[in-house]
């Protein structure tokens, strides 16, 4: 899941957009204020070739929805994981949400707190699940190419690439380096261990929590605007602009948008596993590791003290949030084994109906798949 996007929005891409439930009101947001929450921004990944396809066939189920009411009514139905008093053994829908609606920040405040929170848990942990999916994936194939070095065996041309595109998006070494790397490279072992080091989850209560407390659950002028759940930053004309910039300890910094939720989540990822802020939390997850336990939010959030300028107080205020709301739960809940599905809500019946002939169009057009392609989901 090496791979973080910044693509243009334009045309149909609003078929994806949708209404995700979330909420800042009650006590858990006092300080989810759209302050930058991270002391530097991830790093820039370089682009993979793909492949080209011939005659791609779009073979994901998007479910059209008209209205809140009724996707909120089919998350229910789904029984998906909700916070507290779930114990997570139900799992979770394979399902994605592919964007915020502003209009959320109003239909929120109709919600009990209650209600607001299980359907920003219900929203998020899915894409949450599927970041750490791609990671288990992407860590199989490493200990395979790891496994073909040490065997002596040859690396093809598709191998090298992600080995060497691997080790500059999670920081091991710089591009330069990375670029002459071959089975035969002295220093290869050492790459191995730091790039294993790095590739791997995070607990789901961790994120959640996080997503929570940066964002407003949700509500915040950067996530409604921009997907943006974690609050990190990046510099220059990119992003969102704080409405008080505070040039003198920070420069130009802006708060980093993204096309998709998922991209806000796979940028969290990958700033976690790389950046030498959070090595903390890097040795804390090996320490978990080494003795056979499992990831857990609690144990982990002690790692994340240089993720806010607040420090001690940031991580105290993210494990009482994570306790209080029983986000630690979460660590234990898996992807439902089913096909992927994108859900998509339109604002009333009438327009459901024209998105669903829309996607139909795109879907024999082979556009469907180009979208899904540039989401980088695989």
């Amino acid at each position: 899941m090496y791979t973080k996007l910044m693509l243009p929005i334009s045309g149909l891409l609003f078929l994806f957009f949708l209404s995700a439930c979330t909420d800042q009101s009650d006590s858990d947001t006092a300080n989810a204020t759209g302050e930058p929450g991270v002391e530097a921004p991830a790093p820039e990944a370089e682009t993979v070739q793909q492949a080209p396809t011939i005659a791609p066939t779009f073979d994901k189920e998007v479910l059209v929805f008209a209205g809140t009411d009724a996707v909120t009514n089919w998350l229910d139905s789904e029984q998906g994981w909700g916070g507290l008093h779930d114990d997570g053994t139900g799992g979770a829908p394979y399902a994605l949400f592919t964007a915020i609606n502003p209009s959320w920040s109003e239909v929120s405040k109709t919600l009990q707190v209650e209600r607001k929170k299980q359907l920003f848990y219900r929203f998020l942990l899915p894409l949450v699940l599927h970041a750490n999916k791609m990671v288990r994936e992407r860590r199989a194939q490493v200990l395979e190419i790891q496994r073909k070095v040490v065997a002596g065996e040859a690396l093809d041309e598709q191998e090298l690439a992600l080995l060497r595109h691997g080790l500059v998006t999670l920081r091991v070494t710089d591009a330069e380096t990375a670029a002459s790397v071959t089975a035969q490279t002295p220093e290869l072992g050492g790459y191995f261990e730091q790039l294993l080091y790095r590739l791997d989850e995070f607990p789901a209560g961790l994120a959640l929590g996080q997503a929570a407390y940066e964002s407003g659950y949700g509500t915040s002028r950067f996530a409604l605007a921009g997907n943006a759940l974690f609050g990190q930053w990046t510099w220059g004309d990119d992003g969102i602009k704080p409405e008080q910039q505070r040039t003198e300890s920070h420069g130009n910094h802006r708060i980093a948008a993204y096309d998709w939720p998922f991209d806000s989540v796979r940028s969290y990822f990958i700033n976690l596993m790389s950046h030498p802020s959070y090595e903390d939390l890097r040795r804390l997850r090996a320490e978990l590791r080494a003795k056979g336990e499992p990831l857990d939010s609690l144990v982990m959030a002690d790692g994340l003290i240089r993720y806010s300028e607040r420090g001690q107080v940031y991580v105290d205020e993210l494990k009482a949030m994570i306790r209080r709301n029983g986000l630690e739960r979460a660590d234990h809940v898996e992807l439902r084994d089913e096909k992927l599905r994108f859900l998509v809500v339109a604002a009333d019946a009438e327009s459901a109906a024209q998105l669903e002939a829309e996607i139909a169009a795109k879907r024999e057009s082979g556009e469907l798949e180009e979208i899904y392609e540039r989401m980088r989901l695989d």
